[in-house]
């Protein structure tokens, strides 16, 4: 990872929106205690779809909106095509070494025999590269066809294709088509720790999750184009919003709204209140120049991928400052409010540590890039 100055226009709004979800995924990731939890700030048991269950495909589609303006911004700088592929193809193999190299070195465990492949991390580097390369090699309305492809394909693949060893398409955690591939070319020792048979990032779901990335795509060439006004811009990202949640809800009525499967209905119900949410900040912040609460989250959002890994660093050892056998969530945080608002309010303080550190970056100008 390189540290470098970003000179390229920015999309303040982008980084806002990108900023805050951010600082949810931290707040959410990290409460003070597992066993109390407020519902919002909790992943859906199986079907269904919480607040906590946005932060990651909103993360996915504003990768697709970046890919638009940098790409864009390369090209004009003359770099060609194949050395843009090549970058990318380096940024995907950075990004899952780096969740790699998180786990051995949090657990201290050298054991690679059961190293989780998949991630979160890994994911968003999949889907980085993909559409990097569909957005470089293959037009508007290529990429809208494939778009439609993945997910009307990953649809019939969940539904309709016999699951060895079980004889039937289901969607149940164990037991689906995307478990079992996971089981078969992961093997289980690979896998999601919790679990061990299912990946909520396992492979057949990255299909849907590139389908995330393509919808941000699309809402980004949508920003781009100089022929529209900003008015109609935003109007027509509050329709197409809208249009996809509404779609994404009758097909939750057959094939439900799933983080962990991330299914075809999951992919249309949170881009639609993606780009509804981009929408707004875009009308708020780059429209009408409202910037003056704008400067917390871009803190985060200009230095997304160093506050994601050390989200995962920070909170870890901080929990591991003890005296008298109790952390610091325990002495000076439980004691004081009832168990939930504990949690919640050791959650905020893990936010505002990491929020001081990526605020020493930004004043500094120190732009971590992978």
């Amino acid at each position: 990872m390189t540290a470098a100055l970003t000179k390229s226009p920015r999309l303040l709004s982008l980084d806002v929106f990108r900023g805050a979800t951010i600082a949810t995924m931290i707040l959410v990731n990290d409460p003070g205690d597992w066993g109390h939890i407020y519902a919002p700030l909790e992943h859906s048991v199986w079907n269904g779809c919480t607040p906590t269950d946005l932060v990651f495909p909103f993360f996915l589609f504003m990768v697709g909106v970046s890919i638009v303006y940098a790409m864009e911004s390369r090209k004009a700088s003359g770099e060609n095509q194949s050395r843009m592929i090549w970058t990318a193809l380096r940024r995907m193999f950075v990004m899952m070494l780096i969740t790699w190299c998180t786990q051995v070195i949090l657990r201290w465990n050298f054991d690679l025999s059961k190293l989780r492949l998949p991630g979160v991390l890994p994911r968003i580097a999949m889907v980085y590269f993909i559409c990097t390369v569909l957005y470089l090699k293959t037009s508007q309305k290529t990429r809208d066809w494939v778009f439609v492809i993945a997910l009307v394909g990953y649809y019939l693949l969940m539904t309709f294709v016999p699951v060895p060893g079980v004889g039937y398409a289901n969607l149940e955690p164990e037991t689906n088509l995307g478990a079992w591939i996971d089981r078969t070319l992961l093997t289980p020792d690979h896998l999601w720790r919790s679990s061990r048979t299912w990946d909520p990032e396992g492979l057949l779901g990255t299909l849907p999750a590139i389908g995330t990335g393509l919808f941000g795509m699309r809402v980004g060439t949508w920003l781009k184009r100089k022929d529209r006004d900003d008015t109609v811009k935003v109007s027509w990202m509050f329709t197409y919003g809208v249009i996809a949640v509404v779609l994404a809800l009758f097909w939750d009525l057959f094939f439900p709204i799933n983080k962990a499967l991330w299914t075809s209905s999951f992919v249309l119900y949170t881009g639609g209140l993606a780009t509804i949410g981009l929408a707004l900040c875009f009308w708020l912040i780059d429209v009408q120049g409202r910037k003056r609460f704008t400067y917390p989250f871009v803190v985060f959002g200009t230095n997304a991928i160093a506050a994601y890994v050390l989200s995962g660093f920070i909170p870890h050892y901080y929990n591991l400052i003890r005296w008298d056998d109790k952390n610091i969530y325990q002495h000076l945080i439980e004691p004081h409010f009832s168990p939930v608002n504990a949690s919640l309010v050791g959650a905020i303080l893990i936010v505002l540590i990491l929020w001081l550190v990526m605020w020493v970056f930004y004043i500094r100008k120190i732009f971590i890039k992978i």
